[in-house]
């Protein structure tokens, strides 16, 4: 369980990324941990690529149906212009954005802000998916959910793609994916 850290004197920011499988929760958590700092009177904003349109173009929506408002991006970039004197970022699908991710959020929390991305951090093909790695890798504070099989029933930790499309970014839901565990992901 995540606990939240105590500020000092003056403003601390720091970065959380909350990964994992599809159907993992991780939406959910973001959402969760963004109203608990709406609850403290926080400034939040919350973020998404625009190409994610799934549920809502504007809205990030979890898989459960809860909501958040939030702005669809087209680069990172455009967050550092956003989120000038915001306390709480969120930024969910991060595996969609650019690279410079990683950086936008460096200087978001020298900014002093919390910064809470979610996203994959493996792709269908289980590799390392987009600017993931890296803001694993600068975190201060890493959760990393789970799904449950749905071949077995065990933990999941992939996501498993039902279609031979083989471009590395496609839209879906349970009809295009869905979470295995390693047995199960890669037949053995």
């Amino acid at each position: 369980m995540f606990i939240e850290p105590t500020a000092g004197k003056g403003k601390r920011g720091w970065i959380e990324v909350v990964c994992g499988s599809m159907f993992s929760g991780k939406t959910e958590e973001l959402i969760r941990r963004l109203r608990r700092a709406q609850i403290a009177n926080k400034k939040t904003e919350i973020f998404k690529p625009a190409v994610d349109t799934r549920y809502h173009t504007t809205d990030v929506v979890s898989h459960d149906s809860n909501a958040i408002r939030s702005t669809p991006i087209t680069n990172s970039e455009n967050i550092l212009l956003l989120a000038d004197g915001i306390e709480v970022v969120g930024i969910d699908e991060a595996q969609f954005l650019d690279a410079e991710l990683p950086t936008v959020c460096e200087k978001l929390a020298k900014r002093g802000s919390r910064v809470i991305v979610a996203g994959l951090d493996m792709d269908f093909e289980g590799k390392p998916f987009g600017p993931m790695p890296n803001l694993l890798s600068i975190a201060d504070y890493i959760t990393k959910v789970h799904a449950i099989c749905m071949q077995c029933g065990e933990i999941a930790h992939f996501s498993y793609r039902k279609s031979e499309n083989t471009n590395k970014i496609m839209l879906g839901e349970k009809d295009a994916y869905e979470p295995r565990c390693r047995k199960c992901y890669y037949n053995l």
